[in-house]
């Protein structure tokens, strides 16, 4: 028989546990982009504060990618993991998730990268202050203000920006497409978010020069938005020909696009005569993590 602690126990657990499935979604979003952010958007601030002594492009690819994967990890049997709008999206546009769902996500995960963009500012608050002799600076040798959100290089245009980032989500989404198709050749269960670190490894690597590869709305404008609370000023929305925009709509194009693609050249032409029937439990079961990602 129970003993009264145990049985209070019992009852504070009860108490604290959400009923909800969408605020336990929420909770978990917010949860799993907080974790990418902190780590992600570390491995870049350690790289850049101690003028590549302590990392580079090598580590900042490998830790937001592993960044992304520990997230995944945590979150990705209660929410899916998705971390990132532009996966939201690409859910809901192809029945994958309910819309009704979908601002909870996009909410979470935007306050989500708004706490983790302050939590790195108070780890490194020291090393930012003593960086460039106190100054916060989003242009020059000593800016700072990209540890926290991406900004297009110098030669780079706004189309050719805009290009690059619907490109690069296309490929994001398209091929988590692949990694959560059971009839294509799969990935061993459990082992998806480590695919996924691959391909945004793959991604970094190969589309990662004109724009910092952001593939994530809540990943660039939230971080963006605290450091012009934080003291770089009102000017990071401004610079680079007001680029701060393209991280945001181009992620949400390509998701689109990627996923249109898979199913357009891939899904529909499975050659399995009753794979609509077969795959539907399959998908509804999956229905939180099908499509976990992101940068």
């Amino acid at each position: 028989m129970p003993s009264q602690k145990e049985r209070t126990k019992k009852s504070l657990t009860q108490r604290l546990t959400l009923k909800s499935h969408v605020a336990k979604e929420t909770v978990s979003e917010f949860l799993g982009t907080f974790i990418m952010i902190v780590l992600g958007c570390g491995s870049v601030a350690q790289a850049v504060l101690s003028r590549g002594h302590f990392g580079g492009i090598v580590t900042i690819n490998i830790g937001f990618a592993s960044a992304v994967v520990m997230a995944i990890y945590v979150t990705g049997g209660v929410s899916g993991g998705h971390i990132n709008p532009a996966v939201s999206f690409a859910m809901c546009v192809f029945g994958r998730m309910e819309w009704f769902k979908f601002p909870f996500y996009v909410g979470a995960q935007f306050l989500g990268a708004f706490v983790g963009a302050a939590a790195v500012f108070g780890v490194y608050y020291d090393g930012l202050m003593a960086f460039a002799d106190g100054k916060l600076l989003i242009v020059g040798e000593n800016a700072t203000a990209f540890i926290f959100a991406t900004y297009p290089a110098p030669f780079i245009s706004l189309p050719n920006a805009f290009v690059d980032q619907v490109l690069s989500t296309m490929f994001l989404l398209l091929i988590v497409f692949a990694i959560f198709d059971s009839r294509n050749i799969g990935v061993p269960r459990g082992l998806e978010p480590v695919v996924i670190g691959l391909l945004i490894i793959a991604l970094s690597c190969s589309l990662g020069l004109n724009t910092g590869c952001a593939m994530n709305p809540a990943r660039d404008l939230s971080p963006r938005l605290f450091t012009a609370l934080a003291g770089w000023g009102f000017e990071v929305f401004t610079v680079g020909n007001n680029f701060w925009w393209i991280p945001v709509v181009g992620p949400m194009v390509g998701a689109f696009f990627g996923g249109l693609f898979y199913i357009l050249f891939i899904q529909m032409h499975h050659s399995e005569p009753n794979s609509e029937v077969k795959a539907e439990p399959s998908e509804n079961k999956l229905e939180k993590c099908e499509l976990s990602v992101i940068m």
